[in-house]
């Protein structure tokens, strides 16, 4: 027993190093792409799951001005990174993308990015090319997002991207 309590110590008073071994930091000044993409040191990443509302698409505010919603969710994201500091993991790499997911640290909780852009309703959750989601549970969170109309569903005339995108791949336009 007095083993244990010494070990319990010893991990209670360890240093806290930055980000454990297989994660890094995500810290401002990265290059942010999108609001689910960013670019560090030559290496492009991504949010696992995660689809931003698209760069060039618009919508309404309740002034009835017109704003881009993909610097809408980008910025959101710019916030998130700067208040939140997160650790991110690469989880695959495809075509020179690494896709990571990442947690932050708001007080003593951890929550992942992904679901913190999905919940506040600045991104969506990212459909494969068969229609589901990559994450389930970000497909219920951005179904959570659009009932409470959080963030950019508070708007009328926003879409889900994967609407766009489908319409993209089938041969019709984004909208942009």
């Amino acid at each position: 027993m007095r083993a244990l309590a010494v070990l319990v110590a010893a991990s209670i008073s360890a240093p806290v190093a930055a980000a454990p071994a297989g994660y890094f930091d995500l810290l401002p000044g990265v290059a942010l792409e999108s609001g689910d993409s960013w670019t560090d040191a030559g290496t492009r990443y991504h949010l696992y799951g995660v689809q931003a509302c698209l760069r060039g698409t618009s919508y309404t505010d309740r002034s009835g001005k017109s704003d881009d919603c993909g610097e809408a969710s980008l910025a959101v994201l710019a916030a998130f990174i700067a208040d939140t500091r997160p650790t991110c993991a690469p989880v695959a790499t495809i075509t020179n993308v690494t896709h990571v997911v990442c947690y932050a640290s708001v007080g003593v909780d951890r929550l992942d990015l992904g679901n913190l852009m999905i919940t506040s309703g600045y991104a969506f959750a990212a459909l494969r090319p068969d229609g589901l989601p990559y994450s389930p549970a970000y497909a219920v969170a951005e179904q959570v997002a659009r009932e409470k109309h959080a963030g950019l569903w508070q708007f009328k005339d926003v879409q889900s991207p994967a609407i766009l995108l489908g319409r993209a791949a089938a041969g019709g336009s984004t909208g942009r």
